[in-house]
């Protein structure tokens, strides 16, 4: 008895872990839903801005004088001595490759878009005295946070689950949804016993079937923010900003699977179409200090309030069939929801603090550290548009999710007075805990990894730089969420290896 109850437990927390793990990485197929994917999608990002600190690593918090700082540490504006205008348009290809089953697949994307548009203006006051405040600068601009662009797709031949797993699962569970059950029912892939219990053909037939799931994502993050850099005596800089965000997000997916090898009664082909995009916009507060307690050293600290989000979410889905009967004859069936589904929901990322340092070497060079503390756990969900509080879902991030220390680092060699090199890396843990639910999370030992590279050229009051930026992440998801009952096997996991190249310039004048 007590080896069965041991088993029954662990059983439903497996369950339980894998239904949540999958809401948490599986957004097409809970995507009517306001759930810790939604959290941790809006509060992961990296700032990408302009190519100088883009080839830095971003390592900018202690530097200052770039409008990227801002983003990170808002006395950074205070640095400047002089006005400016800057333009980064920027080029990217983003890779995705798939191994799911034994098979490996491989997509692609290329976007053009603007990682920073940006006005600073350097106000002297009548202090001649070298000392008290000699500046006020204000800035106004915009940085790129978050680019959500990228296809993949994922192939395989399975030959223990199905999507209807969970579909009749959830049926039997008496969970019924317009989206997801009731579609599966008018196409004739969800079936029903005399005595009342859901079941599907692929169940019945020892599974087998191909599987392909294709992905499209699109959109971004950006940040609008309005500054103010105060200089005290050329060694305390002080700042605050205000930035105002600004979310899209737009993701597809389609799941086919189909009996290829004719081994299955009645069943051919399944065809579930998930559409969800996101709008929304938020506010965030930042302050900052630089100290330059010589001419060789400086140290910044800065702080970023939670990001005030309120989002809309608009979600559809699709489901297709084809079925052959015992006649003979095929049906091929077709089913929508009655409507499409639209939320209004708040959401509040986690508060961010940076350290950092920055080192000049004989005046010829530059190295600098960044190190930002980040606790995903503490985002939270709120106000939903009906009443909802989210307490559930808030009680599952906190547990699903941890805080972790971001590293950037970078540095700048001057080759003459015109042309400098740079180079960066930046290492962003995983922001998954190691254990939740009772089980070991797949992704906690993702880790994102940025190499960088830049150029930079300064001619009187212009000054043109590029930079290149590699990405690289590897990650597991499932390609639908877990059955809820443990009679159905669980679905294999799928291997995403994200690469993105970037290529920054910017050209800027300053006045």
């Amino acid at each position: 008895m007590t080896s069965k109850l041991i088993q029954t437990k662990f059983i439903f927390a497996m369950k339980k872990y894998l239904s949540i793990l999958a809401i948490a990485i599986l957004v097409p197929f809970f995507g009517g839903a306001q759930d810790l994917a939604d959290a941790l999608r809006y509060s992961n990002f990296q700032v990408q801005g302009t190519a100088r600190s883009g080839g830095m690593g971003n390592a900018f918090g202690a530097l200052g004088g770039d409008f990227t700082s801002v983003s990170i540490n808002p006395a950074g504006l205070g640095v400047y001595r002089s006005g400016e205008l800057a333009l980064t348009p920027t080029f990217g290809q983003t890779s995705v490759e798939t191994s799911y089953l034994g098979t490996s697949m491989s997509d692609e994307k290329f976007k053009f878009s603007f990682n920073n548009i940006s006005y600073v203006t350097a106000i002297p006051t009548s202090n001649r005295s070298e000392s008290g405040i000699i500046s006020v600068n204000v800035g106004i601009g915009y940085n790129r946070l978050k680019d959500f662009n990228s296809n993949a797709i994922a192939l395989g031949h399975n030959a223990q689950s199905s999507l209807l797993d969970n579909i009749a699962s959830n049926a039997n569970q008496g969970n019924w949804s317009d989206y997801y059950e009731e579609l599966a029912w008018n196409t004739d892939l969800l079936l029903q016993d005399d005595d009342g219990v859901y079941w599907h053909d692929l169940e019945e037939g020892g599974y087998g079937q191909s599987q392909q799931k294709s992905i499209t994502r699109q959109g971004s993050i950006d940040e609008y923010t309005l500054a103010v850099g105060l200089n005290f005596n050329h060694k305390f800089y002080l700042g605050a900003s205000v930035g105002i965000t600004d979310i899209y997000y737009k993701e597809n997916s389609t799941l086919i699977e189909w009996d290829d090898n004719n081994d299955i009664n009645y069943f051919n082909e399944l065809q579930f179409d998930n559409k969800l995009r996101t709008t929304g916009n938020g506010y965030n507060v930042k302050l900052g200090v630089i100290f330059r307690p010589t001419n060789e050293i400086r140290l910044g600290a800065s702080v970023h309030t939670p990001t005030f989000y309120n989002l809309h979410d608009v979600f559809d889905t699709k489901m297709s069939s084809s079925i052959t009967y015992d006649d003979g004859s095929t049906e091929n069936y077709t089913a929508l929801p009655d409507y499409i589904k639209e939320y209004d929901y708040d959401l509040e990322t986690p508060l961010r603090a940076t350290l950092s340092a920055a080192f000049v070497v004989a005046k010829q060079g530059l190295l600098s550290i960044d190190y930002e503390y980040v606790d995903y756990g503490s985002a939270s969900l709120r106000r939903g548009g009906d009443g909802y509080d989210f307490v559930s879902e808030n009680q599952e991030i906190t547990e699903a999710y941890r805080a972790v220390g971001n590293l950037r680092l970078g540095g700048e060699y001057r080759l003459t007075n015109a042309f400098s090199l740079r180079a960066g890396y930046e290492l962003y843990p995983s922001a998954y805990n190691d254990e939740a639910f009772g089980a070991s999370q797949p992704n906690a030992d993702s880790k994102l990894n940025i190499y960088s590279a830049g150029l930079g050229y300064r001619n009187g009051g212009f000054y043109f730089d590029m930079a290149y930026r590699y990405y690289d992440m590897l990650a597991y998801d499932m390609l639908y969420p877990a059955p809820v009952t443990s009679n159905y096997a669980d679905p294999a996991m799928a291997e995403f290896n994200t690469v993105k190249n970037r290529l920054l310039f910017t050209f800027g004048f300053k006045f």
